[in-house]
């Protein structure tokens, strides 16, 4: 049984895949926070901003077995299907911590609707086989078991994980993101996002390897 947060059509707002149209599908629970506000201060992960807990979110629920969830996961593109090519469709597998549901029969299954899959993970657990993106963030101190991945995506400034503990790493990509006040609405002023944000932006001009990335859907107000 996989249970779902929410799901949603929309355009990935970070990263290398920044722009491109991709159904969410936000995997309820995280083994870094139980998602509860009075546990925040002891959790690992300290800062989320984001709701997973429970099923009751835009087009979310439970799901018996992996075609369920591919079927209603592929409801929700609005094109019909391409094999190949810019129109060919792209799930992002995202959460709380999607590799604690996120399987290989899942995988299949969105494969098989033509769809390509990605993950954004904290990376404390073994990704499965068969991913075509793979996208690591680093949270705290948690220690980090994927050694290699398309993109590694950092939300800066952590002190327990600033980007010089992550070289061993390989990516294809190094992008900084700007922590923000998770108590602070995305449409109110955030001080602290505008300070992390310029931090970033030094960062990046004095250690190019790594590139700065915005959540562009929040920028244009959408999901």
């Amino acid at each position: 049984m996989y249970r779902v947060k929410e799901a949603f059509y929309t355009l990935q707002g970070e990263g290398a895949q920044a722009g491109r149209a991709a159904v969410f599908c936000r995997f309820s629970k995280c083994n870094l926070w139980n998602g509860r506000e009075a546990d925040r201060a002891r959790a690992v992960c300290n800062f989320c901003d984001t709701d997973f807990v429970g099923t009751d979110g835009q087009n979310g629920g439970t799901f018996a077995d992996a075609e369920a969830l591919a079927d209603h996961i592929a409801g929700l593109w609005p094109h019909a299907p391409v094999a190949s090519g810019p129109l060919k469709p792209y799930v992002v597998c995202t959460g709380g911590e999607p590799l604690l549901q996120l399987d290989e029969p899942l995988i299949e299954a969105l494969h098989t609707r033509g769809f390509e899959v990605g993950v954004e993970t904290n990376g404390t657990l073994p990704a499965p086989s068969g991913l075509d993106w793979l996208c690591v963030s680093p949270k705290a101190d948690a220690k980090v078991v994927i050694e290699r991945c398309n993109e590694l995506k950092l939300v800066y400034p952590q002190p327990l994980a600033m980007p010089e503990r992550f070289t061993a790493i390989r990516a294809d990509h190094y992008f900084l993101s700007p922590m923000a006040s998770p108590s602070v609405p995305d449409e109110g002023d955030d001080a602290l996002k505008r300070s992390n944000t310029r931090r970033a932006t030094d960062y990046c001009l004095a250690h190019p390897q790594w590139r700065l990335t915005l959540q562009m859907h929040k920028i244009v107000g959408i999901d």
